[in-house]
């Protein structure tokens, strides 16, 4: 079973991933578009149904998978919080 909740967890990370590297290629490509109405609401509508489809899967009707995979999800938010941070305007 252990090993059940550590392919949630990577598959938490994975989705986590994607989705806010999704975002992150948004607001990139948003910023320069002509319509960025189009891309934000195109992007949140394909990365919300990915990622819950993801989940939905991945827990197979299983709390400690989904939690599992939420654990991965938000350790990958952090990911992606802290990476532009590297990348910070200096003070």
């Amino acid at each position: 079973m252990n090993e059940h909740l550590i392919a949630a967890l990577s598959s938490g990370i994975a989705l986590g991933i994607f989705f806010f590297g999704g975002l992150w290629w948004t607001v990139k490509k948003g910023l320069t578009s002509a319509r960025p109405a189009l891309w934000f609401i195109g992007s949140l509508l394909l990365r919300s149904a990915v990622t819950l489809c993801g989940f939905y899967f991945v827990a197979n009707g299983d709390w400690r998978r989904i939690a599992a995979c939420l654990s991965g999800f938000v350790i990958a938010r952090f990911i992606a919080i802290r990476l532009p941070r590297g990348e910070s305007h200096a003070p």
